[in-house]
């Protein structure tokens, strides 16, 4: 880390407001480029002419880099410092933007997926950054407020993307297009569907430019450089024995936790297009969805910032939320009836996947400071395997893909279920487990 890092208690009120806000603009467009993804699966399946399984891959290309690139990611920042780290993460995602130019001009998938794979990349630097970041810039026992708004601003920017996306990409006549490419002939499909995935370039290419600058301008904006290493005297003491961070059972535990959560997020908002469709729903009806699921996971965030800590504890929120995602998940599964409501005529177990934004609200909130709690001189590296728990969003919706071709659309949906029954243990129990020994007696 730079020599210029600071304590974060040494920040005044007003540098600590304006490190939120440039975190909470960085938030924003993490959630713009990222839950674009939901059309996009439905989009490439058509122009690629995919299984679920392999338009799933978009989920998979895009979150891998997690995994891959999160450990490298906390040396990167060690290395050259908070700020040139989160330029060089946005420089990265410009590069993997301006990827889709030459994949879109040959309409070849695997260019498509390497692109959204360089993104990823960008994005793992980044998030290595900002969560530690906004944990540890202020009181702990608010950390799930903070990390809410965050996360208000990751949704909202979530409702509009795929909605953009659609504006930009998509046109009114499209319906008719999808309709009608099963009687082309293989001469005359391939050339719709070429000029459909072309679509892609004019927004890419800004994007890429739009990322590119903000890299530098983020390099030279008043974000400071802090020290996340800090440790108080208790902790230190704590910590002192310590020589690696899988000496910390409630954080490897806890990487599951986010594994899992994220999963579970990404299946209820890259999943739904698809359901819709198999109620009857066409494409340029149903990309409303994803961003109803993001309208419930922004009133859960609503709802937590108004009650963390005043009425609530984070701990039992966190519960909450994960008792109420596995019953939702009984719910889709085993309600049925058609009802009529914002203008769709729909089975009721869709609004069940809508409100599984509601569930996974305040989870991703909840976990990191559990998670991260004493850690001292470890945050670091351990925001590093968190962020790696961010590939259950590459692996999670291979599993419901596999599920949805070998049986249902919605019987895959039970495969949030054994994820939510995890997350309730780590509510309830497995953030408390401090020495692997301890947790060994007790099972």
């Amino acid at each position: 880390m730079s020599a210029l890092a600071i304590d974060v208690s040494s920040l005044s009120k007003r540098e600590t407001t304006i490190s939120i806000f440039l975190i909470g603009l960085m938030f924003f467009i993490f959630g713009f480029i990222s839950w674009v993804n939901s059309i996009l699966i439905p989009y490439f399946k058509i122009a690629c002419e995919l299984t679920s399984f392999q338009a799933y891959l978009v989920a998979f290309a895009f979150y891998i880099a997690y995994f891959i690139m999160s450990v490298p990611a906390s040396y990167l920042l060690k290395a050259v410092g908070f700020k040139k780290g989160m330029m060089i993460g946005f420089w990265a995602m410009s590069l993997g933007a301006f990827i889709f130019i030459p994949a879109a001009m040959t309409r070849t998938y695997a260019v498509f997926l390497m692109g959204l794979f360089t993104i990823g990349i960008g994005l793992a630097i980044l998030q290595t950054a900002t969560n530690p970041y906004i944990t540890i810039l202020g009181p702990i026992e608010r950390a799930a407020q903070r990390i809410s708004i965050m996360g208000i601003c990751n949704k909202a920017a979530g409702i509009l993307s795929p909605l953009v996306f659609a504006a930009v990409i998509l046109r009114p006549t499209d319906t008719d297009l999808f309709a009608q490419l099963s009687t082309m002939s293989p001469t005359q499909r391939g050339a719709a569907l070429d000029e459909l995935v072309r679509r892609v370039i004019p927004p890419y290419a800004v994007l890429g430019t739009f990322l590119f600058a903000l890299g530098y301008l983020v390099y030279r904006s008043p974000l400071p450089e802090i020290n996340t290493e800090h440790e108080s005297a208790d902790v230190a003491t704590a910590n002192a024995g310590k020589t690696s961070i899988l000496q910390f059972p409630h954080l490897i535990l806890g990487a599951v936790a986010i594994f899992l959560h994220v999963g579970t997020q990404v299946i209820a908002i890259d999943t739904i297009i698809g359901y819709a469709n198999s109620m009857g729903i066409d494409l340029l009806k149903a990309k409303a969805f994803p961003s109803y699921t993001l309208f419930c996971t922004i009133c859960g965030y609503i709802i937590g910032i108004i009650c963390i800590p005043r009425f609530v504890s984070q701990v039992n929120a966190l519960r909450t939320c994960t008792l109420l995602g596995t019953a939702f998940t009984l719910l889709i599964i085993f309600t049925s009836g058609t009802v009529s409501f914002l203008g769709y005529t729909a089975d009721i177990s869709i609004w069940f996947v809508v409100l599984l934004g509601l569930a996974n609200s305040i989870v991703w909130a909840g976990l990191w400071p559990l998670a991260l709690d004493g850690l001292g001189r470890f945050t670091k590296i351990g925001a590093s395997i968190l962020i790696m728990g961010l590939c259950g969003n590459a692996i999670m919706p291979l599993f419901y893909g596999y599920l949805a071709d070998v049986y249902t659309v919605r019987l895959a949906y039970w495969v949030l279920f054994p994820c939510y029954l995890y997350l309730v243990y780590y509510a309830v129990y497995g953030h408390t487990v401090k020495r692997w020994s301890l947790m060994n007696s007790r099972l």
